[in-house]
């Protein structure tokens, strides 16, 4: 299993940036999708899931209205479209994929990306 993210870099305040997750050695369209961020200094937080039916759950309630999730499965993509960016959602953004066509809880997830980093400036 291969997680690869990109997408990541520096943007003002109030703008924009879509993350993607690239996914292989798996079959990407039978299982649940997540996005994971991690600021300095503090514990990683789930962000966002994606279910193999195209459901999606919210674990951070900071980024609701603001970040939404989606999927390619004919790309075996997933993609974490993050607007109106403020300075605290700078972070290193992870994909991680459970063994779990549904979205599990944040901690219930087996393997990892290596992380992009996101950095919003004030």
């Amino acid at each position: 299993v291969q997680l690869v993210e990109s997408g990541g870099g520096l943007v003002q305040a109030g703008g924009s940036l879509r993350l993607s997750c690239a996914a292989s050695g798996f079959t990407f369209d039978d299982y649940a999708i997540g996005w994971f961020r991690q600021a300095p200094g503090k514990e990683r937080e789930g962000v966002l899931c994606i279910n193999s039916s195209y459901g999606t759950t919210y674990y951070a309630d900071s980024v609701k209205g603001r970040f939404t999730i989606s999927r390619d499965n004919a790309k075996n993509t997933a993609y974490l479209q993050m607007n109106s960016l403020k300075p605290e959602d700078t972070a290193v953004y992870y994909c991680a994929a459970p063994w779990d066509r549904s979205c599990p809880r944040p901690y219930e997830y087996d393997y990892w990306g290596q992380g992009t980093q996101v950095t919003v400036s004030s």
